[in-house]
């Protein structure tokens, strides 16, 4: 149980911050002799008082995002629901041999942010097409479809998430991971109410994860809003190179 409790508050802190806290929590429950399947599904329930406390902590970088939240949330509403359909109708190895790739792409894309967003600027200077503010059909797609693995195994996703609203929106990268932290609650709730009615949870589980995703998501989040750019990049490709080590070993 205090393994599960601090595996929730660790988890917290990385998701609000970059995102992978169930590659924390994922292995401890394992640990404690859940199945894959029910691990999984607790976790998504117990992660989601983090994912709030987390938005909650990035409140002020997430003023004047309102419409485009809501238009990125019902992209991440739709694919939670389809990838936590997909966990319960699929075998466990059908979306392992894709997420290390995913997860690797995500990595780079965000290492390479300051230099595609250079390359982007450019090209808008010549062809004089201003900026989406929502990133246009292109983000809108790539989210929904991160959404779907979200709602199918979580691990990374907000990493995948930072990785395509840093190439197409023209924004602070504090504000992108408000934003994150939001479709991130999205995806985890809607998963975690689709469970409810198609699986079985370890409610001890979900009790201390709950409990210690919501401490560790907000002091994630006081902590995270003081990097700078360049420190916020280092830590999501760090994390998220863990990340793909990880996988890859499982």
């Amino acid at each position: 149980m205090a393994a599960v409790f601090a595996a929730g508050v660790g988890a917290g802190a990385i998701n609000s911050v970059v995102g992978s806290g169930t590659l924390i929590t994922f292995p401890v429950l394992l640990a404690t002799g859940l199945s894959p399947v029910t691990a999984t599904v607790s976790n998504a329930l117990g992660l989601i008082p983090g994912s709030v406390s987390g938005a909650i902590g990035y409140r002020k970088e997430l003023s004047g995002q309102r419409r485009r939240v809501l238009r990125l949330g019902a992209g991440a509403l739709l694919g939670g629901l389809a990838g936590a359909t997909l966990l319960l109708a699929l075998p466990e190895d059908a979306f392992e041999t894709i997420v290390p790739v995913l997860v690797g792409l995500a990595v780079v894309l965000v290492a390479l942010q300051p230099q595609i967003g250079r390359w982007v600027q450019r090209r808008r200077e010549r062809t004089g097409v201003p900026p989406r503010r929502d990133g246009g059909p292109l983000l809108f797609t790539g989210l929904t479809l991160a959404s779907v693995y979200g709602g199918y195994f979580t691990a990374a996703q907000g990493i995948i998430y930072l990785s395509l609203m840093g190439m197409l929106l023209d924004e602070s990268l504090q504000r992108l991971n408000a934003v994150k932290n939001v479709l991130s609650a999205v995806v985890n709730t809607v998963a975690a109410l689709f469970f409810l009615f198609a699986a079985d949870f370890d409610w001890t589980a979900v009790g201390l994860l709950a409990t210690g995703s919501a401490l560790g998501g907000y002091a994630g989040a006081k902590v995270g809003r003081r990097f700078s750019p360049l420190a916020l990049r280092i830590l999501v490709v760090t994390v998220g190179t863990v990340a793909l080590v990880q996988l890859l070993l499982r």
